[in-house]
């Protein structure tokens, strides 16, 4: 496994991944042509920089490597779910319990505070021993309003081999990336030549 270089992403973020965090997460282990494969959560470090740069965690969270590998089981579960969504399957028990369990590990309402100066707020409380958590919740609950909205229905497996991301389809289109069209269209161009 390599780790990407921190100034420009491989590829570009798949369509939907603005929409859905869960997308771009589980998007974060990459497989390329020529067996290459890159884990955006391979490091504890880049771990920290993935969640800080979706604002899931400060930059100066800290990650260990037992928080990264917490996060990187929660990302196969979920593109487990995402996967058997895609193929119309039934999901894994380990899976949604995976996922529920994520859930369950950070409030979900926002709790009221009061500022001197401004008045009442509110604010999810979060402190620094609890980013895993909030983070994990945060995929989580992503990852289950992506699998029950309106949107579900357009979740597909990037049609690029060896490509692995997930995307919603818009259209007729089923790549991640134009990478990853120009790949499928050349491999057809290619097959149909050479019958």
């Amino acid at each position: 496994m390599s780790e990407t270089p921190t100034a420009e992403p491989v590829l570009p973020p798949a369509p939907g991944a603005a929409d859905y965090v869960a997308l771009d997460f589980v998007n974060s282990a990459i497989a390329l042509p020529g067996g290459q494969f890159i884990d955006l959560l391979g490091t504890p470090a880049s771990t920290n920089q993935w969640l800080a740069e979706r604002g899931l965690a400060p930059p100066d969270a800290g990650v260990q490597e037992m928080c990264a590998t917490q996060l990187r089981s929660l990302r196969e579960h979920v593109r487990a779910l995402f996967a058997a969504r895609a193929a119309g399957l039934p999901a894994l028990p380990a899976a949604l319990s995976a996922v529920n369990d994520a859930l369950t590990r950070a409030p979900t309402a926002a709790l009221l505070y009061w500022d001197e100066k401004t008045g009442p707020y509110r604010a999810a409380r979060c402190p620094v021993n609890e980013v895993l958590d909030h983070a994990l919740a945060a995929l989580a609950a992503d990852t289950a309003d992506l699998l029950t909205g309106p949107d579900a229905e357009r979740l597909t497996g990037c049609g690029s081999t060896p490509c692995n991301r997930y995307l919603l389809r818009h259209g007729r289109r089923h790549w991640c990336s134009t990478r990853c069209g120009d790949r499928a269209r050349a491999a057809r161009a290619y097959a149909r030549r050479t019958r």
